[in-house]
């Protein structure tokens, strides 16, 4: 796997983490493109990432009126 690929991925990370997303899993995938006719490989990044949204205060009784999802 080249160098500047993983680099590349590394940065990516950094960016996503820079936002607040928890990376919880990563894969890199290195091939030579099949439409191209040119030598040069090409990098596929997968990410999954999390980031908890609407975190209660501790004073907060847990009841959200207006979240039609949540289960009374």
């Amino acid at each position: 796997m080249d160098e500047d690929m993983l680099e590349d991925q590394r940065r990516l990370v950094e960016l996503i983490e820079a936002e607040g997303w928890d990376v919880t899993d990563l894969e890199i995938s290195a091939y030579d493109s099949p439409w191209a006719d040119e030598d040069t490989p090409e990098a596929t990044v997968t990410i999954t990432a999390r980031k908890p949204y609407g975190i209660e205060d501790e004073d907060s009784d847990g009841e959200d009126d207006e979240n039609p999802f949540r289960l009374k």
